[in-house]
């Protein structure tokens, strides 16, 4: 007989940013300090305590049914792109607390790779879900279709940090079955050049928004994918950046490289979603 494991203790300040609640320690402290911090129905009002990682936490007026709020980008562009989970192998890219991963579950997935470079960080219910393989400390650049020892992805989402999309895609396209799909979050900050982001790594110029998704998609469609829609996060990342979701299929193998006519064809969208974005958020 297995000794019974508990999960490791953290900081319930550190937990509610960890877990997507909020981007600092700050905000989240404010959060309990004015009593809108819940564990199951028990108030909790020390920002220090120390609690078990997979205690469910509830935050007043933020109702999240996922460990993460990322999993608020995925549940949209699930509804947005008409994306079908059902009974799919998905690997989940930059999976950190596991918003992507559990969103993907909820809606069908039979087994998500939890893939990140980081360690650690995955919450503690999806540590113990046997749909889920855990691939920590693991740099997606360099995995290859053989990684993926349970079956090949039909499915990717993507989610990474300090990291140009550009050099994920042409892995991305590698590992994904035939006409597999990938949902990718474009985080302008880590896209656009140096003298376009702001302070504390802002983005705010609707012009540089439009350049990146553009570039993104070239890049996607130099890779051989098709585009098949683009549309803007529903909640802002880091610093109150605004970010898009792009959803791409892979082309059927011997499918030549698409022109430069696809990614035109896509331009008043881009200028389109933008435009929504910055009206929204």
């Amino acid at each position: 007989m297995k000794p019974k494991q508990y999960a490791p203790k953290e900081r319930v300040d550190t937990l509610l940013v960890q877990k997507g609640y909020f981007d600092s320690r700050e905000k989240a402290k404010r959060a309990i300090m004015a009593g809108l911090v819940f564990s199951h129905s028990e108030r909790i009002d020390k920002p220090g305590m120390k609690i078990p990682i997979d205690t469910p936490l509830t935050v007043k007026g933020s109702p999240i049914p996922y460990v993460s709020r990322g999993g608020l980008k995925l549940e949209k562009a699930i509804q947005s792109f008409k994306l079908d989970l059902q009974n799919k192998v998905v690997v989940d890219v930059g999976a950190s607390t596991g918003g992507f991963t559990d969103c993907a579950l909820k809606h069908g997935a039979k087994l998500v790779y939890a893939l990140d470079v980081g360690y650690g960080q995955l919450d503690w219910s999806l540590r113990n879900d046997e749909r889920v393989i855990i691939m920590e400390r693991t740099n997606f650049r360099y995995c290859k279709v053989d990684d993926f020892k349970h079956g090949q992805p039909d499915v990717a989402t993507v989610d990474v940090s300090f990291i140009s999309l550009g050099l994920i895609l042409p892995v991305l396209y590698d590992i994904l079955k035939p006409c597999g799909v990938a949902v990718v979050l474009i985080k302008p900050q880590f896209e656009a050049g140096k003298e376009k982001v702001g302070k504390k790594g802002l983005v705010k110029d609707p012009c540089v928004h439009e350049e990146v998704i553009t570039n993104v998609l070239q890049q996607a469609l130099a890779e051989g994918f098709f585009i098949k829609g683009i549309d803007y996060s529903p909640i802002t990342g880091g610093e109150g950046n605004i970010e898009f979701l792009a959803a791409l299929s892979k082309a059927e193998p011997g499918v030549k490289e698409q022109t430069e006519q696809g990614i035109d064809a896509w331009r008043p969208v881009i200028g389109q979603v933008v435009k929504q974005a910055h009206l929204s958020l």
